[in-house]
């Protein structure tokens, strides 16, 4: 961690505020609650931004790059005129997170029906996820407030980033996660950085609802994307896809959907970087869930007025979440993009995922949800041929390895995981017939 360096002309107020409209009261940074203690609503950081020159921002946020600072090595601080709410000389608590790759996928590009393709690798972050965006930002706020405890419910990610942000800003750190539920990988992570684990229930709604009736109680700071802050870090994902684009904005912007705080977060994101002019357009926000753990699309869908909890069923843990927190957030996003929802199957979650391995790239089941939906929607004619799409990988290969094994067919194991005796003549004859298949 090192000190923050000044922020040239670009002096603003931050503050929370209620994002209800029949509310909208405002509080304190330094407010403890993460809902509205008026009417219960969910809580935004604003700012008062005031006028800039686009281009001299980003001519400023580019030369960053070229800097040793922590704070400019991080693809979330380097853009900190946009997170004001961490004051000047604010010692952030960062792992370098972000700066990850966009890759254009051309076969996975074809197959999802002739799309321009890229994907955005959240994969690359310190613990394998697009939870380091947030948590940089989550973590640095706990820290500016004194907690000493830190909390989060989740289906592995969440708890694997807090964890890693909780021990190098010397904090504790204690996951709940639903029993039995959490890829082997995703605990060891949280258990490898110090935290206390504490398996119980059936799945992360339930687990999620405990501990929120504890937080206050324990003096605990819950990390979840109910927490503000925590969307702060995350909607730096676009700030840096448009720069990596040079500021040309996409056709479409697809993301997976779980609790909902990704398109939340990159949808207020966007919203800014058109207030102050760094953009004149939008792109539309595309978000897909798990068929099993589908009640934003089915709110959608249905044009019902209010999210209908489910019982999440998929084997792509990290988006079997069936009560998602920020589903009024997301809601707003998608309607400010004109955007669209849509469900896919595990089957075609697994297909999109086998896929993309075909352009080289690996990923967790939940991130292939977005290139899955992908392609659904152009079968569907809602994204057009030809189009220019940006798709958002939200984790590692690695998060969830076993799925993969699990996943593949006997035949295909029995041609690519070959037993072979240590004998020099049976081994040629294999290698043999191996170069013959390819050929």
């Amino acid at each position: 961690m090192r000190r923050q360096d000044p922020r040239p002309n670009f002096m603003t107020s931050a503050f929370l505020k209620c994002i209800e409209q029949s509310c909208q009261q405002r509080y304190p940074l330094d407010a403890k609650e993460h809902q509205c203690p008026e009417c219960g609503g969910l809580l935004d950081v604003q700012y008062d931004f005031p006028r800039i020159d686009p281009a001299s921002l980003r001519l400023l946020w580019q030369q960053r790059k070229t800097s040793s600072a922590i704070t400019d090595q991080s693809g979330v601080w380097r853009f900190r005129e946009l997170l004001p709410f961490a004051p000047e000389g604010t010692n952030v608590v960062s792992l370098s997170e972000g700066r990850t790759p966009l890759i254009e996928v051309n076969r996975t590009g074809e197959w999802a029906g002739g799309v321009r393709l890229a994907i955005k690798h959240q994969g690359n972050n310190p613990t394998g996820s697009f939870k380091d965006l947030g948590m940089t930002a989550c973590i640095t706020q706990a820290a500016i407030l004194g907690s000493r405890v830190t909390a989060c419910a989740s289906t592995g990610n969440t708890s694997a980033s807090m964890a890693a942000y909780a021990a190098r800003a010397g904090m504790k750190a204690v996951v709940f996660v639903p029993f039995g539920k959490i890829s082997t990988a995703k605990l060891a992570q949280a258990l490898e950085f110090g935290a206390v684990v504490i398996e119980m229930g059936d799945n992360f709604d339930q687990a999620f609802r405990m501990l929120r009736e504890l937080t206050d109680e324990l003096g605990l700071y819950l990390v979840n994307s109910l927490n503000p802050f925590r969307l702060e870090g995350q909607k730096t994902i676009v700030f840096e896809i448009l720069e990596q684009r040079d500021w040309r904005v996409p056709d479409y912007l697809v993301l997976p959907g779980g609790n909902l705080g990704n398109v939340s977060s990159v949808g207020k994101g966007l919203q800014e970087l058109r207030q102050l002019g760094l953009i004149d357009k939008l792109p539309r926000l595309v978000v897909v869930q798990a068929e099993g753990a589908s009640p934003f699309y089915t709110m959608i869908a249905t044009g019902a007025g209010e999210i209908t909890p489910v019982q999440p069923r998929t084997e792509a843990s990290a988006i079997r979440i069936g009560n998602p927190v920020n589903w009024k957030k997301a809601l707003r996003a998608v309607r400010l993009t004109d955007g669209l929802c849509e469900s896919v199957t595990d089957e075609q979650i697994f297909e999109a995922k086998a896929t993309l391995a075909k352009d080289g790239v690996g990923c967790e089941p939940a991130s292939a949800a977005a290139v899955a939906g992908t392609q659904k929607l152009v079968r569907s004619g809602k994204i057009e041929d030809g189009a220019d799409v940006v798709a958002v990988l939200t984790g590692h290969q690695l998060k969830d390895p076993e799925i993969s094994i699990k996943r593949r067919s006997e035949r295909e194991l029995a041609q690519q995981r070959l037993h072979v005796e240590a004998d020099i003549h049976k081994l040629r004859a294999v290698l043999e017939s191996v170069m013959l298949q390819s050929a």
